[in-house]
């Protein structure tokens, strides 16, 4: 229990007490005045009523504060998880989101090195057939050097009366 609790019901006991141990006091009957009459009644009675009917009203005010109190946080409450949910399933929405954009890229990115493989691909091939094609030219032109020089050593040979031999042609 709280500390003001205990305080009042403490104070509630004392009170009780008091009036136990002086009920012929309270209930001598005294004139009051009301201003517009004077009636005969116990005093003592009037207070305590006065008091008892002011107890309750505090008493009252209380419950119906911390009630009210209660009632605001279970509202709160039930807006914080709404919210909470809010953002959950927004968070959801903008992985789901991201994830969507990352496969798109990655499948983007996979189309690219495709066509990129392609293209060199297609690049390798020609840069090979102009290779080839410029060996075969080279051993062309080289067979005809060849050729030439056989034809100038074989001239060379006749003018000069060599043996020719044609075991050590090249080619």
């Amino acid at each position: 229990m709280r500390f003001r609790t205990i305080l009042l019901i403490v104070a509630i006991l004392m009170l009780a007490g008091f009036v136990a141990l002086n009920i012929d006091v309270f209930t001598q009957p005294n004139p009051l005045s009301l201003g517009f009459t004077t009636i005969n009644v116990p005093l003592g009675l009037v207070m305590l009523g006065l008091l008892l009917a002011t107890l309750i009203i505090f008493l009252g005010s209380t419950i119906y504060m911390q009630s009210r109190h209660v009632l605001e946080g279970r509202t709160h409450t039930r807006e914080l998880n709404a919210q909470r949910e809010l953002a959950d399933k927004a968070e959801a929405s903008r992985f789901t989101e991201l994830r969507s954009y990352l496969e798109a890229q990655a499948l983007t990115e996979q189309h690219r090195e495709t066509a990129l493989g392609t293209v060199m691909a297609d690049r390798f091939a020609q840069q090979q057939q102009v290779l080839l094609a410029r060996m075969e030219q080279m051993d062309n032109t080289l067979a005809a050097y060849m050729g030439e020089l056989e034809q100038r050593l074989g001239q060379r040979a006749s003018t000069i009366n060599l043996p020719h031999d044609n075991s050590t042609t090249f080619r």
